[in-house]
């Protein structure tokens, strides 16, 4: 556990520092970002944050994002990226998180002009934690380390804006309804607000 701790604050420091470093040192349109995100666990899957119905508990998260663009078309406003993030949840129980999923994403809004803005989609992924939350546990007391992954996030950047963007992001761990397990838990969702930096 020790080393796992130490590994995950050299990470934050590197990401950090990366994040501050001068955006010319950097390639251009290399296809990189680097972000954070953070916010509170709510007791409801995805469209229940979505349709007004979330109950927030006293378990949070704050994570550092990468993504690299893989894919961008020619004639439409859609890219295929890969978007990975390392985690630490705090609060009814402290464990890390780490999870990979790809993600698409889709920027033609007729008001970019105003104001940039981008859907982001990652319906399927691989999530992992440290430990397993007690927020994630079925009513035998079980539940999985290795849950699917998803996440829906919104950004938006002031016109012609190249290097930041801010987002929120609805971070979702589950078993893509009892497909994965059965030990009838619904895995954990958190709504988080966060700041990307593109390379």
């Amino acid at each position: 556990m020790h080393a796992i701790r130490r590994w995950w604050q050299a990470l934050c420091v590197a990401c950090m520092a990366a994040l501050l470093w001068p955006a010319s040192a950097w390639a251009q349109d290399s296809g990189w970002s680097l972000g954070v995100y953070g916010g509170p666990y709510y007791d409801t899957e995805p469209a229940g944050f979505l349709n007004g119905r979330a109950g927030y508990k006293d378990q949070y998260l704050l994570a550092l994002t990468a993504s690299k663009t893989l894919w961008k078309s020619e004639s439409w406003p859609l890219a295929l990226e890969l978007d990975g993030m390392v985690g630490q949840q705090w609060g009814q129980a402290s464990l890390q998180e780490v999870a990979l999923v790809p993600v698409l994403r889709w920027s033609g809004f007729p008001w970019n002009e105003h104001l940039q803005t981008a859907v982001r989609a990652g319906p399927i992924g691989l999530s992992y934690t440290t430990a397993i939350s007690p927020l994630e546990r079925g009513p035998d007391g079980r539940g999985s380390q290795w849950l699917s992954f998803l996440m829906l996030e919104v950004a938006v950047a002031p016109p012609q804006e190249k290097s930041w963007e801010v987002f929120v992001r609805l971070h979702h761990r589950c078993t893509i309804y009892d497909r994965l397990n059965d030990y009838g838990a619904n895995g954990e969702d958190f709504v988080a607000l966060g700041w990307r930096r593109k390379f």
